[in-house]
């Protein structure tokens, strides 16, 4: 009973391994961003790192990879709501920051000036 829960993780040299390919990532990230590419090029580039990198992350480091398939499945239907929500928020966050709020009386400050 004891043999096959610990046959399912691997060794300290795998995440340390692990963990060294996503500083690389990291390194090509930076040299990336002072590559001087084209701002659409870049950000295709940046992006696709960065979502093997949280792949990565989530799999491995957060032990995912060795949970039940129906957590992993159940997760990503959560995270798509999240992300048509935030969809939904962003207009409404960015129409905030050119609003004028109407200045009433009562907030000019005591001495009238």
């Amino acid at each position: 009973m004891s043999s096959a829960g610990s046959s399912s993780s691997p060794g300290m040299r795998f995440y340390t391994v692990l963990w060294a390919g996503l500083l690389g990532i990291v390194i090509v990230e930076v040299l990336l961003t002072y590559g001087g590419l084209r701002p659409l090029a870049l950000l295709i580039a940046l992006l696709a790192l960065a979502l093997i990198e949280a792949g990565v992350a989530l799999m491995y480091f957060m032990h995912l990879k060795y949970e039940r398939r129906i957590l992993f499945w159940s997760l990503i239907p959560a995270l798509v709501f999240v992300l048509v929500m935030f969809d939904h928020l962003w207009p409404d966050a960015f129409r905030v920051t050119s609003m004028r709020l109407p200045v009433s009386a009562s907030s000019t400050p005591a001495g009238g000036g």
